[in-house]
């Protein structure tokens, strides 16, 4: 699998890994990469940022992985 899948920020300790996976295509309409799902400001405040931030970070592609597309329409 990825990273994506594979990381659990509420089991690990130690360094944080970037969620990037080489895909780097902002959607438009979600507001966050497609690739990792990180936002422009994440992605941007990623290298300076702290553990406890990166976490946050994570939990949120977590939840953004599987929400339905409100996109699309019938």
């Amino acid at each position: 699998m990825t990273i994506l899948y594979d990381y659990d920020p509420e089991a690990a300790g130690g360094d944080v890994p970037s969620p990037c996976i080489g895909i780097c295509k902002m959607d438009e309409a979600a507001g966050w990469c497609s690739g990792c799902f990180r936002t422009i400001e994440e992605i941007i405040c990623w290298g300076k940022a702290d553990d406890v931030y990166k976490r946050v970070v994570w939990r949120d592609i977590k939840h953004r992985m599987f929400e339905p597309d409100t996109t699309l329409k019938d």
